[in-house]
C-alpha cells in the first residue's frame, strides 16, 4: 500500500510539474529574470502550492504517524546557520544556471536530452558528497 501511494503521489506531482510549466527551463529562467522579460506565472504556481500545503503541514506537525502509519519526520530547527544559507545559495545558483530544479529534472529525464542526464548525475553526485561529508562531520 505504501508503494502504491508513493507511486500515485509521484504521478500527481509529475503532472503538476508538467501542467505548471516547471519542466520548461525557458519558463523557469523567465521567472528568474527580474531585470528583463520577467514571467511571474511560476510565482503564482508557488503561491498555490504553498497555500495547498499549509493545511496538511499544520496537521502533520501535531501527528506522530502519517495516515499510512509511517513515522512523521518534520523539521524542528528554526536556526539560520551558514550551512542552511550556503546550501540555499548553492541550490539557487544551480537553479538559475540550469533553469531546472530537482523535481522537474526527474520528470525531464524521459525527454532524453543529454543535458538533463548530466544535471541529474551532478545532483546525485552532490547528494553522495553531502552524505559523505555529513557522516564524517558527525563522527
Amino acid at each position: 500500500m505504501l508503494r502504491l501511494m508513493a507511486f500515485i503521489c509521484g504521478v500527481l506531482f509529475g503532472l503538476g510539474l508538467l501542467l505548471s510549466g516547471m519542466v520548461n527551463p525557458a519558463k523557469v529562467l523567465g521567472f528568474l529574470d527580474l531585470a528583463g522579460q520577467w514571467d511571474p506565472s511560476l510565482g503564482m504556481v508557488m503561491l498555490g502550492a504553498i497555500g495547498i500545503g499549509l493545511i496538511p503541514m499544520q496537521w502533520g506537525r501535531k501527528q506522530t504517524r502519517s495516515l499510512l502509519g509511517a513515522p512523521m519526520c518534520m523539521p524542528t530547527s528554526r536556526t539560520l546557520d551558514r550551512r542552511l544559507v550556503g546550501g540555499s545559495l548553492l541550490f539557487g545558483i544551480g537553479w538559475g544556471i540550469a533553469g531546472i530544479c530537482p523535481g522537474p529534472s526527474l520528470a525531464l529525464l524521459l525527454s532524453g536530452h543529454w543535458q538533463i542526464i548530466i544535471f541529474v548525475l551532478a545532483m546525485l553526485a552532490g547528494m553522495v558528497l553531502f552524505n559523505a561529508l555529513e557522516s564524517r562531520r558527525t563522527r
